[in-house]
């Protein structure tokens, strides 16, 4: 038999998204009872450095301490590992080469979503951090979907997004809740008739303001958590057929 399926998830960017993701985990997968659920271990250390002041410059690199949560994962068995925050994607390439267990990507698992969409949108906007947007992960997907990509402002980002961002951080999600939907109505008013919500903060901030009816939206962790699913679903069919 191969080795048995235990999810590692590299967490703690922010610890509260990582809480988020966790559950959404759960939602994403048809269970009877507990055994069905997926085995999980989390490596949930919010000590990592700010992955947005490295990628501006302002702040020590994270790369050392998302190794160490790699190595950790691995020693505790895990089979596969998800990374449920968008920034620290910036980072893959080496976080793959110094795992045994393969890496998920969280932009491939929403840029697969997105693709399946049964109405597909023409203009797509995307909040999420600097860094994020600087590397194009998402733009350059959307452009190979044939969808334009809307993009927030630098004063959007100053005002709206990062205070928002952080707000979640420091445990006002309602407060980053009111400057988020600022930033996402604005992405609509330029033309967005879908957003991908690509910071984890992002879902967690406007859920906790109810926020009003938004068009379509794509949340990287849950395509994420359902990328998970499908893998331990085919697992137990395998194993148990």
């Amino acid at each position: 038999m191969s080795q048995p399926f235990l999810l590692g998830v590299l967490g703690g960017m922010g610890p509260l998204a990582t809480v988020d993701f966790m559950y959404k985990l759960l939602a994403a997968t048809p269970a009877a009872d507990d055994q069905q659920q997926i085995p999980v271990v989390a490596w949930n250390v919010p000590q990592i450095a700010d992955r947005q002041k490295a990628l501006a410059g302002l702040g020590p690199s994270p790369l050392p301490q998302l190794l160490q949560g790699i190595h950790r994962l691995n020693e505790a068995g895990a089979s596969h590992i998800a990374i449920p925050c968008n920034t620290a994607h910036h980072w893959y390439g080496a976080l793959r080469e110094a795992s045994t267990a393969p890496l998920l990507h969280i932009v491939e698992a929403t840029l697969e979503k997105l693709q399946t969409a049964p109405a597909r949108p023409e203009h797509v906007g995307i909040i999420a951090t600097q860094g994020t947007l600087d590397a194009g992960w998402f733009q350059q997907g959307l452009t190979r979907l044939g969808i334009t990509p809307v993009l927030p402002t630098a004063d959007e980002m100053q005002n709206w997004f990062v205070p928002g961002c952080y707000a979640v951080k420091r445990g006002a999600p309602a407060e980053g809740g009111a400057l988020l939907l600022r930033q996402a109505q604005a992405l609509c008013a330029r033309g967005a008739g879908a957003l991908i919500l690509a910071c984890t903060e992002v879902p967690v901030a406007l859920q906790a303001i109810g926020a009003p009816a938004l068009p379509q939206t794509f949340d990287p962790a849950v395509a994420l958590a359902e990328r998970c699913s499908q893998l331990w679903q085919a697992y137990r069919q395998a194993a148990f057929s």
